[in-house]
């Protein structure tokens, strides 16, 4: 083969410094973790270390195997030299649809973490050191009722409303599980999600967060594109549920909250397709 599939956490995203050395390769998901430990070196860059203690999350691509001897050199990687900074292994990778082998490059330098990063995820790391003053902010599922922002006193926060989004590659699916019912996710499926795109400064940001349940491990916090007539917002902050379950009807208090927000802001396409969608989920928990 004249490919191999890689996994990355770190300078090589999306969006990050180092992601230029890969932008030809195929991504195969935005989405992927695998079991271990994140750490941050100071140094501008994080090192991983695999072990059963957590989850870091990061992105799988396939990569032409022409640009190996480039990674190994940004990775301070040679088979072989006793003072490499990383070691090149394979790593088993979770993704929303499956569980993939991949190259990573790996921690053998104890001194070089500095600071545990403990939700495992090097661009959210960084965002929340940084704490930008305006955030886009991209809401779908009850995320786009107003009601619940007026209700938390927050409403403040969400008055910039950049117009409705299409999130491209995810599909909106009832994956979280409460004792009523299922609750909104998106899932990188291949599939489109629309919802709201909001500019929020960073008070909004920290109400989300305790929404969410990040803090919790209900929803974790990540980094999409979306696009409004064809210009794209890149690293937009959305939730992504952290164990999904199988997909469950949301209570009709919840469904409620989605159609209202939904209604004349997305296209009528996706509202019908909202509609039909819970009405299946709901009859199929009836039978």
């Amino acid at each position: 083969m004249d490919t191999i599939t890689l996994f990355v956490y770190g300078t090589l995203r999306r969006h990050e410094t180092n992601h230029g050395l890969i932008r030809g390769a195929t991504c195969i998901a935005e989405q992927a973790w695998v079991n271990g430990e994140l750490f941050d070196t100071g140094n501008g860059y994080p090192t991983l270390e695999l072990n059963e203690s957590g989850k870091v999350h990061g992105e799988l691509y396939e990569v032409s195997k022409k640009l190996l001897p480039q990674l190994d050199a940004l990775e301070d990687y040679e088979e072989g030299k006793e003072s490499n900074l990383y070691d090149r292994t394979n790593v088993t990778v979770h993704t929303d649809n499956s569980t993939i082998v991949a190259l990573v490059y790996v921690n053998v330098d104890e001194l070089s973490k500095v600071e545990k990063i403990t939700h495992g995820d090097w661009k959210l790391h960084r965002f929340m050191k940084n704490r930008p003053q305006q955030v886009y902010y991209f809401a779908y599922g009850s995320c786009m009722d107003d009601e619940r922002f007026r209700k938390a006193g927050v409403e403040h926060c969400f008055k910039n409303l950049i117009g409705a989004a299409l999130l491209k590659g995810y599909s909106m699916k009832y994956l979280f599980r409460v004792s009523d019912g299922g609750r909104a996710d998106i899932v990188e499926d291949g599939g489109d999600t629309e919802g709201l795109l909001y500019l929020t400064p960073y008070e909004g940001v920290e109400y989300l967060f305790a929404r969410e349940g990040f803090y919790g491990g209900w929803y974790r916090p990540t980094f999409v594109d979306v696009a409004i007539d064809g210009e794209i917002f890149k690293d937009v902050l959305t939730f992504h549920v952290y164990n999904k379950m199988p997909e469950v009807s949301p209570p009709d208090h919840y469904s409620t909250e989605i159609l209202r927000g939904a209604k004349g802001r997305l296209s009528k396409r996706y509202y019908e397709y909202l509609l039909t969608e819970l009405d299946r989920l709901k009859k199929s928990s009836n039978r």
